[in-house]
Parts: structure tokens; sequence; C-alpha cells
């Protein structure tokens, strides 16, 4: 349809609707809207109603802003989430955002939300006051403020600061407010009514400013206090969890070790599998009328695996495990360790079958009643309150105590009894075939190179702990990494046992030629003594690089298996070795140095030892005249008590030097009788820095290990002082 019948149409309508106009606006907007959907029709394609149910809905602008910022908070919430706690930097309290903006607040008003005021003396008031220049003012209780008339800016202000002040700002200037401070003047209404002058008083309440000057101070107080109890609340569970155990539980696997994870400790590994299996099947270990031990205490060195071997019983038995130190129980508030002892055993029993370890024991069980001086009230009532929970809770609950400690010597003697700790698991050092298997279960995490043989690095380090082995084998994968190879070989094994035992490698470090020569001729009788002399250690290596804090030079030596225990003329043997040095400085130099500090030390205590404790002595016999001079596991010197005579102390210290002196006499003959060698060896080292054990053989003409066992043997049987190399006696 056209327009123009379309607009004819509507003309026709209109003119037989005039008798009823409401019909009529009702027929005309009836026809407009059909027009223009024909209209529109013809040009714009109309979809059926399936296909506009079927169309995508677009978002409105306030959709499309809400998922905007849903998809930023998403995202921050993420980043928040994935933060480590290094990144996670201190983020201040709202609180003080509070006070800051308070502060600021004020400060705008005072500078910014009052006119400037001129403060004039009461005498310039009164001067104004005749001159007619006060428009208006108010009288306060100490103060009289207003507004001066623009003449008044003539009075107030000087010449020089008239003439600073331009000629636009004094035009703009009709009034300006003033203030002076109020003086007792009775005649000074009479003045202002005279003067025709509009003034009021002011009465100004001060009840506000008077609470509020008590009522903010005890407000702040209280917000400042509650700010700081909630930190510490958050930081030590608050003063009401004071009392309460700080364990931390581990359930079922969620410790991550089992006995997979432990190795080279095999005999231990057995014991503490029957705790295992009373957690598991108790039943079949109490039917023959046995019963469940209360506690196990795990003893030995550092690094052994104690505190490992706990968490993989857990592991194993899949209990709840209560993992705490000793330290967590001692507090500056006396009864708080034995509240917390009684809250541990609470939790336990709740969660029975469980296992309660507490490692460092020794930091709340060590010996009552030692020394007056050093006791120690919330320690003392610590460990009575652990002695007492020991003996109240049933056994048959399936709760076991388990405990690690590396000084047994120093535990109470009522925590050690049956009844109490019933068993008692020695974790030591592992010998050459458990260093190799905790070195192949490391071994596992990193790259090794095809050729190499755990079992030679296993024999490389005698005395190690599983601790150091790990340290070993992840230096050696960062030495390997350093120098980008694709695995791990033997030289990368030899210096990082290298770092552990002497020390970081400082080769920048500078020596004068005349102190490297004297660290080389002492390494040297360290090295031609320790190969010479029956009984001592083969020698492995010889090095005049500079390691760890003092160390110039040092010599190696590898057991050839392990021992336990040791002749008189091994130790002999070691004496000898240590003055080697000692006395190679004074042959080729004739004159000595401070390298042999440590030497003449450790030399020294060898022989006291051998003299005070070990009855290798004729004159004193056969007794024990000092306790061990170091803890069971720690290198940590001990005082025992002097119960020996002076007559008896200036033996020992006779037959010492003796040994000493002998020792140095027999290492004087054997490097003069092999000055060639020593002179050799000496040259080799300034010029490589660094000789292996066959260049030294080489120079001595021996062949391998056997042949001195040989040598040895032989020496031994025939009792001769020493069996020299047959290239070496000429």
């Amino acid at each position: 349809m056209s327009r123009r019948r379309k607009f004819h149409a509507l003309i026709t309508l209109r003119e037989s609707a005039s008798g009823d106009q409401e019909s009529f606006k009702k027929k005309a907007e009836l026809h407009m809207k059909l027009s223009i959907r024909n209209f529109t029709s013809g040009i714009f394609p109309v979809p059926s109603n399936r296909q506009f149910a079927e169309m995508p809905v677009e978002n409105g602008p306030r959709k499309r802003v809400a998922d905007f910022i849903a998809d930023i908070r998403k995202q921050y919430a993420e980043k928040k989430k994935n933060l480590s706690p290094n990144d996670k930097k201190y983020r201040p309290s709202p609180i003080w955002y509070f006070f800051v903006t308070v502060f600021l607040v004020l400060l705008v008003q005072n500078f910014l939300g009052r006119s400037h005021v001129e403060i004039i003396s009461y005498s310039q008031f009164k001067s104004l006051v005749k001159k007619d220049l006060i428009n208006d003012l108010v009288i306060r209780e100490t103060t009289i403020d207003g507004n001066l008339k623009a003449a008044a800016v003539k009075e107030i202000f000087t010449p020089e600061k008239l003439k600073e002040m331009s000629p636009d700002v004094l035009a703009r200037k009709t009034r300006v407010p003033f203030l002076t401070v109020k003086v007792e003047d009775p005649s000074l209404t009479a003045e202002l009514e005279a003067a025709k002058i509009p003034f009021s008083g002011e009465v100004t309440s001060n009840w506000l400013p008077t609470i509020l000057s008590w009522v903010v101070p005890v407000g702040l107080f209280f917000l400042l206090w509650s700010y700081l109890g909630r930190k510490i609340g958050s930081a030590s569970g608050g003063l009401m969890q004071i009392g309460k155990s700080k364990a931390k539980v581990y359930i079922e696997k969620k410790t991550g070790v089992t006995f997979a994870d432990v190795a080279g400790i095999d005999e231990a590994e057995e014991e503490v599998a029957e705790v295992v299996g009373f957690l598991k099947d108790p039943d079949k270990y109490q039917r023959l009328g046995g019963r469940i031990p209360k506690g196990v205490l795990i003893v030995g060195p550092p690094g052994t695996g104690k505190t490992l071997l706990a968490r993989a019983v857990a592991g194993e038995a899949g209990v709840p495990f209560f993992s705490l130190t000793g330290s967590d129980f001692v507090e500056m508030f006396v009864g708080v360790g034995a509240a917390r002892v009684r809250d541990l055993f609470m939790q336990a029993v709740k969660s029975a079958p469980s296992i309660i370890f507490i490692d460092e024991l020794d930091a709340i069980g060590k010996a009552r009643g030692v020394s007056m001086l050093t006791g120690n009230d919330e320690r003392e009532q610590t460990l009575n309150q652990l002695l007492a929970e020991m003996d109240g809770f049933d056994p048959n609950q399936g709760v076991i105590i388990m405990a690690a400690t590396n000084r047994p010597e120093i535990l109470d003697a009522a925590l050690l009894r049956p009844g109490r700790f019933d068993r008692q698991i020695l974790v030591d050092r592992p010998d050459i075939k458990g260093r190799t298997k905790i070195l192949q279960l490391h071994a596992k995490k990193v790259k090794l190179s095809a050729d190499l043989d755990l079992a030679v690095v296993a024999a490389k380090t005698p005395g190690f702990v599983g601790a150091d082995l790990a340290n070993i084998v992840n230096e050696a994968a960062l030495l390997a990494a350093r120098q980008d190879k694709e695995s791990i070989d033997m030289a990368e094994f030899d210096e990082a046992i290298e770092r552990v035992v002497a020390g970081l490698q400082k080769r920048s470090h500078v020596i004068n030629p005349k102190e490297k020569k004297t660290v080389a001729y002492h390494e040297s009788g360290h090295a031609l003594v320790a190969e010479l002399v029956p009984g001592a250690d083969p020698v492995s290596k010889i090095s005049i690089i500079p390691r760890g804090i003092a160390a110039l030079g040092y010599t190696t030596q590898l057991p050839t298996e392990d021992r336990y225990l040791m002749t008189r003329s091994e130790l002999l043997a070691r004496i000898d070795v240590l003055l080697g040095g000692r006395v190679a400085e004074e042959i080729v130099f004739g004159d000595i140095s401070t390298g042999a500090q440590n030497d003449l030390q450790r030399a020294t205590e060898i022989a006291r030892t051998m003299i005070t404790q070990f009855g290798m002595s004729e004159k004193l016999g056969l007794a024990s005249l000092e306790g061990p001079r170091h803890a069971t596991f720690l290198m940590v010197p001990t005082q025992s008590p002097r119960e020996y005579s002076e007559e008896t102390a200036r033996l020992i210290d006779a037959e010492v030097k003796q040994i000493l002196s002998e020792a140095h006499t027999k290492a004087r003959d054997i490097l003069l009788a092999h000055r060639a060698a020593l002179e050799e060896l000496a040259k080799l080292l300034l010029e490589k820095e660094v000789v292996d054990r066959p260049a030294l053989q080489a120079i001595l003409k021996v062949r391998s290990i056997d042949s001195m066992k040989e040598k040895k043997r032989v020496a031994d049987i025939h009792g001769s002082e020493a069996v020299l190399p047959s290239a070496e006696k000429d």
C-alpha cells in the first residue's frame, strides 16, 4: 500500500468517526501500527516466533559491567590464593586508614575551611572603635571578633605590607575579619554605643569539648587494645588458648611418609613395624595376655632419621599423628606446659587409636634435682604432668607415645623406666650397606651417569648419617647443573663430599709463596707418615687449596672398612700421622708455624683419652680415671668430676708427654728416612695443588692397598715398628 492511500484511508476514517472521538483515536493508532509494520516488513525480514526464541540475547551494559567486575574479583582471589608466604606483604589494618582519614579532614578544615582572620591587639581595637572603623562585632567570654571596614586596612597593616599587596586585593577588601583577646574594660559597651557600632554577646557551651576530652582518649585506648589483642591472639592463639596444645595433627596418610621412604636403619625399622601392627590389629598381640607398649623412645645422633621414622609409623598405620616438640610445652607462665600436656592427651584419647610424637624430648625431660641453681619450675611441672599422664591412660585404648632425643643421658630416670617408655630404639650411624641404600633412595630424584657406583660413594663417606648423604646428593646435583652436565658422575660426588667435610673451596684465596710452600711440606708430612706407619688409614687425596674457615690444606684418609674398635697401636698410629706435618716443617725449614694447632689438640686428646679412659698406660694401670669427655651422640663437652689426686694428675701429664714425644720421634725418623719422597711430593703439590692416591703411590712405589695390608700384617706378626717400601729403603 502506498503512502498516499494510507493517508487517504486515515482521512476517511477520521471523517466517519466525528461522533465518537475516543473510538477514533483507538482506530487511528491501530491503523498507524499496522501501516508501520507493513512498511518495515517490506524492507527488513521479520523472524518467526521460533527464530526469535533461538536468537542469542545480547547482554546489556549493566550485565557486561557486572561480569567484568566479577571476573576481576575472581582473578584477584586466585592470585591471592597462589601467593607464597614470602610474597604476601604486610597490609595495614583498616583502623589506621580511619585515623589517617580523620587527621587529613581536620587538617583541611583547619587550613582551608576557614577564612583568614587578622589578629590585632586590644589597643588597636580601641583605636579603631574611636575612629569608627569597625563594622560589627561579637563579644565572647575570652575573645572579641568581628569585621572591620575597608578603610581600617591602612590602620592595621604596616606600610611595607601594604606595598606588597596589589591594588586589586585592597579594592576587594570591603570587610576584614578580625580577632582580639578580651580585656576587662567596663567602659567598652558605652564606647560602642557612642560610636553606634552594632555588637552582640555570645556564650560558648563547653560541655561537648569536655565530654570529648574524656571519651576520645578512652575510645582510642580501647581501639588500640582491641587491635593489639587481635594481633596477639592470631599469633599465639589468644590468651584464652594459651593452655591449648600446639600439636600438629596429621590424619592418616597426610604425613606423606611410609617405610618405603626410610632406608639404612633396618633393625630400628623392624622394631617400629611392630608398633604399626599394634595399632592395626591389637587383638593379635592381646590374645595371649600381652599389652601394647605405652611409649617408644627413639635415640641416636642428629640426622639419622628419628623424626622420619616416627612419621613413617603414622603413615603406615593410618592413624592420627600428633606431632610437636618439647619446646612447645615451655612458656613464660608457670603451669602452661602442664595444661598443654593434659590437653594433648585428651585430644589423643578422643582420636584413638593415635600416635603422640614429641621431638627433642630432652627439652622437658631433663633429670630433676641435678642442680639447684639451674632449676626450672615450669619445666619440672610439665615433666611431672607428662609422667602422670603416661601412668593414667589405658594402653589398650590404642594411644602410643613416641619420642626422639639425641641426649638420652640427661633424661629423668622416672621417664625411662618400663611402663612409660617401654622400648628404646637406637637409630645409629649407618654402615656401608646402609649408606648405599640411603644413597639409592635419594638418587631416585636425580639423574646419575650409567657408570656411577653408589657403593664407592658409600665407601668414601664413613660416619655420615642420612642427612649428610642427602646433602651430598643434592650438592652433587647442583654442581652438575652448574656445569651444564646431563648427568651426575663421580667427580661431582667427590667435590660434594669434600664440601661437607672440609668446607667450600677458596681458589681465589691469595697465599704468599712462602706460606704455600710451608703448607705443601706440612701436608706431605701427614701423607707420608700415614702411608708408612702400620695401622693408619690409607691416604686418598692431598690438597693445598684452602677450604672452609681456617683450613689452608688437608689430607684425606679413606678407611678400608667400617671400624667399631681400635687397638692401642692404631691410636698411636693416628697420633703419628697428626704430628707428621709439624715434623716436616721442622726438618725442611728448621722452624715451626701455627698450622699444627688443630693437629696438636687432637693428638693430645687421643693420648689423654688412652690413659684416663682406656687404661692403656703401664704406669697408671687399668683404672678409668675420667668419664666420657663428650655426650653420647653429640660433640658437646661434658664436665666430669675429678676423682684422682695431684700425684696421679702429674703422672697423667707425664704419660701424655711421653706418648707425644715418642710419636714425634717416630714421625721424624720416618720422614728423615724418606726425605727424597717428601721433597718430591711437596714439589708435586706446589705444581698441581691436588695429588690423588695413584700419584702418591707412584712416588712411594706402592701399587695397591692390598700390598700395604700385607706389609702391615707382616709387621704385626714380627713386631717391627714399620715395614717400609723396598723402593724407599735406599
